[in-house]
């Protein structure tokens, strides 16, 4: 679908300066860093680069913000989420064409975003008046238990490129609906979606300071400072493990709580009575949606072999039916890579996997055009010690590979150091529940492809994180724990 937005006019709308204390500023030093359109190379807009100094002034609003915002009433700040809500429901086509510009995902894909980011200021905004502690009597007589659930202070929130509004918004909601202030890093590749949130989220009507926002093109000068600083209460990051290991170890020195939403390596499994046709879109659903760069996607898929073949036809088929294009053509269902990194990370993949006995059955090299396209991609028969089969993929290349029995397959999948996302295709009502008790993963979807929603508690294990995102749980994250002890004064009667 075609977006109707005129573009030029919409990037000259978006500010391109830090947020700090309620105030659009140029970045201290003067730097500034440029933002590409993955569909052809070319720089669309350049942003004010954040240094040092300007996190530390950031994470000082927040903290002067702090007082007055966690002493809103639960209801004011649900009116606010909610305004910004319908806000951006106004606003969907520019939304959806920045995420399209900068990011490269398709059209159709950036307005199911934007639908679904929104749902979390919907449903925070709800959670807001729901918030409750508990008062309990102590086991012995005499005394009372009270608890109340307090903001945790200061946050530092720090988003991906993949997803640039729904991870925003994931991470904002609820920080907000708890009464916290929130420092934002947004990920260089893909500032501009966060700049334009930022905006509506002021002209909702947050008070100045709740929101502070510093893109920059060196992740350190604006996470190392704020990290190393005491005001700093929690810290909230979605990306790739490694980074994610380095930054729990910068908060551990000021022991700083944490939600870590990290890498993944998710196993599509198709059973032998699962219905292809189901299994055949749900796969390729779970596997090439976002272009294919989603922590969540579908990395290693295992097909019994009694219809390994039939698997494996109809999903080449539907694979080599996916159109590649320019993210605003009429009918694409894949856009470019985020960068030429990207585009070279994939032949090099699919190079190696060819050489542990992969065959290549469709796509397997980049388009001859403009921008970091690459084709759509499906190789059978490589090993285990292919990268496929390894490393996080984040991008458009699917392997697949056979099981005998549960026993193998439950082996087979959960032969990673991650577990973020699975899913599960059979006819079977027992086997999901087989599923659920052998599957090291946060996460199952059983006959779907889809398994992201406001109201889930999203995360992983092992490798692939700490905490929960979304649900009544994604709120806790923005909570401390206080009790109170008191005699009950109707213990005598």
């Amino acid at each position: 679908m075609m977006s109707k937005i005129d573009i030029d006019q919409l990037l000259e709308k978006v500010e391109k300066r830090l947020l700090i204390g309620g105030e659009w500023r140029d970045g201290s030093e003067g730097e500034t860093f440029e933002v590409e359109n993955p569909a052809t190379g070319e720089t669309i807009a350049t942003m004010a680069s954040a240094s040092r100094e300007d996190a530390l002034k950031a994470l000082a609003a927040a903290d002067n913000a702090r007082a007055e915002w966690e002493h809103t009433t639960p209801r004011e700040r649900a009116e606010i989420l909610r305004t910004a809500y319908d806000l951006m429901h106004e606003r969907k086509a520019e939304f959806a064409t920045l995420m399209s510009l900068e990011m490269g995902k398709t059209y159709a894909e950036a307005e199911g975003e934007v639908d679904y980011g929104s749902d979390y200021l919907l449903w925070f905004s709800e959670e807001a008046n729901h918030f409750f502690g508990n008062t309990n009597a102590y086991p012995a007589k005499g005394n009372r238990m009270l608890t109340f659930r307090k903001p945790i202070g200061p946050c530092l929130l720090i988003t991906p490129w993949n997803f640039p509004l729904s991870m925003a918004t994931r991470k904002v909601a609820p920080a907000l609906a708890a009464g916290n202030t929130v420092v934002v890093k947004p990920a260089s590749k893909t500032p501009l979606t966060i700049q334009y949130f930022a905006q509506t989220m002021m002209e909702a009507g947050l008070p100045a300071g709740v929101i502070n926002l510093v893109s920059t093109a060196s992740s350190k000068d604006v996470s190392e400072p704020i990290l190393a600083d005491s005001r700093l209460r929690k810290l909230s990051f979605t990306g790739s493990t490694p980074v994610g290991v380095t930054l729990l170890k910068l908060a551990a020195e000021n022991v700083v709580r944490t939600s870590m939403e990290l890498g993944g390596n998710a196993p599509a499994i198709v059973f032998g009575d699962a219905d292809m046709d189901v299994a055949v879109e749900g796969v390729k659903m779970a596997k090439m949606r976002n272009n294919a760069e989603a922590c969540t996607a579908a990395n290693r898929i295992f097909v019994h072999e009694s219809v390994a073949d039939e698997f494996t036809e109809k999903f080449v088929a539907a694979v080599k039916e996916m159109k590649v294009d320019d993210p605003f053509a009429e009918g694409a269902d894949i856009g470019p890579l985020i960068d030429e990194q990207a585009q070279q990370d994939m032949q090099e993949l699919v190079d190696d996997a060819v050489s542990h006995g992969g065959e290549i059955l469709c796509g397997g090299t980049q388009l001859d055009r403009d921008g970091y396209f690459f084709e759509p991609t499906v190789v059978r028969g490589c090993s285990k010690e292919a990268k496929v089969y390894r490393e996080e993929i984040f991008g458009p290349i699917a392997p697949i590979f056979t099981f005998k029995d549960e026993d193998e397959l439950w082996e087979l999948a959960n032969d990673t150091e991650y577990g973020l996302a699975s899913y599960v295709f059979s006819q079977n009502p027992d086997v999901i529940f087989r599923a659920s008790d052998n599957l090291e993963f946060g996460i199952v979807g059983f006959n779907t492809g889809a398994v992201s929603d406001a109201s889930i508690p999203f995360g992983g294990v092992k490798a692939s994180g700490l905490g929960r995102e979304g649900s009544k749980e994604g709120m806790l994250e923005y909570t401390e724990v206080q009790f109170v002890g008191m005699p009950d004064p109707y213990a005598n009667n």
